[in-house]
């Protein structure tokens, strides 16, 4: 079938050199940081190297936002709870950036990211960046370059980052890892609540949020955070030697904010004094270094002669149970290794 247009021709992409894309985002042009995400995130290899050296030029200018990580269970709203969130930490002065996990599909790999539509507003103002992206599959409920676009949006200047997390369970605990300060909403329902959300997540969060205490929710919402007062006095005294705080809020009557932002300056005034604060950003270091190498060493290996085929003989055997994987995955690494 003939072109509707016989004279258009296809044009191949032209990456954006290291230089040009840190230029764009020293320079503030949101074009340059959506590339420069897009960058860290893909799986090519000649980009893996851009990214790195991207990353390593703009560090000088990271380091100075607060990162919040926000988590609940899907329903909670955290969608409307962060756009409320977000425009009134710009009436402050703040500038804003949301990143934005969307649960990944395991059958199609498919994701909805559907964040810039359920948070037009803040959107759409030119103080906040919202960058939606699937997590990959990722238990940690977070895309595993996550902490890449923290980095890049700080370059960037935003000095609010917020990281909301897919909410699927314990496994959201990886954004703990990543951040300065861990909020986690949950719904009212006189205790119920606690039935769906895992101790580990209670355990780690820093302020805990009984969200939609509005309308006839109010009066459970406050016999909730009765309940989980109660509850995190069972808990151990965390890391940084903060009291975690419970209250309740309302996004649609946009109540309990002032309350909110009063304990995240308690939070932080706390942390800071005390040097957990600096002890947490260098803890989160090596944990990222940690967890680079690992991506390192598997991104080495699928580069490797035969390693697709030593993987499918290997796996094979595990199938027909012939050997475990903990095994397969050891005879994998002796051919590769010098002897």
């Amino acid at each position: 079938m003939s072109s509707i247009n016989p004279h258009f021709q296809f044009q191949k992409a032209i990456d954006p050199s290291v230089e040009a894309l840190m230029d764009g985002i020293l320079h503030q042009n949101l074009s340059a940081l959506s590339k420069a995400i897009t960058l860290v995130e893909s799986g090519l290899p000649n980009h893996r190297g851009m990214a790195n050296e991207l990353i390593d030029r703009l560090l000088p200018f990271t380091g100075k936002s607060q990162r919040i990580g926000i988590t609940g269970v899907p329903g909670v709203g955290k969608s409307t709870f962060i756009e409320t969130f977000g425009l009134k930490l710009i009436e402050k002065g703040h500038r804003v950036a949301v990143l934005a996990i969307d649960p990944t599909s395991s059958i199609s790999h498919g994701s909805i990211l559907g964040d810039k539509t359920r948070m037009n507003s803040l959107a759409t103002h030119p103080n906040a960046f919202i960058r939606p992206t699937p997590s990959g599959g990722n238990l940690g409920g977070v895309h595993r370059k996550t902490r890449e676009s923290i980095l890049l949006c700080e370059a960037f200047g935003f000095d609010r980052i917020l990281v909301e997390t897919v909410g699927v369970g314990q496994s959201e605990t990886a954004v703990h890892h990543m951040t300065d300060v861990f909020l986690l909403l949950l719904l009212s329902g006189a205790g119920d609540e606690l039935q769906g959300i895992k101790r580990g997540i209670m355990e780690m969060a820093d302020l805990l949020v009984i969200h939609k205490a509005d309308g006839e929710n109010q009066s459970k919402a406050e016999r909730a955070m009765a309940e989980v007062k109660s509850a995190i006095r069972l808990f151990p005294t965390p890391p940084s030697g903060w009291s975690p705080q419970v209250q309740t809020l309302s996004s649609i009557e946009q109540l309990g904010f002032d309350s909110l932002f009063q304990q995240l300056e308690s939070y932080f005034n706390h942390s800071i004094t005390q040097g957990f604060f600096d002890f947490n950003r260098k803890e989160q270091s090596i944990s990222w270094m940690k967890d680079a190498l690992g991506d390192a060493l598997f991104f080495w290996l699928e580069n490797q002669p035969q390693f697709h085929e030593r993987w499918k003989t290997q796996e094979e055997k595990v199938l027909l149970q012939q050997k475990s994987p903990f095994s397969a995955v050891s005879e994998i690494l002796q051919s590769y290794l010098p002897q």
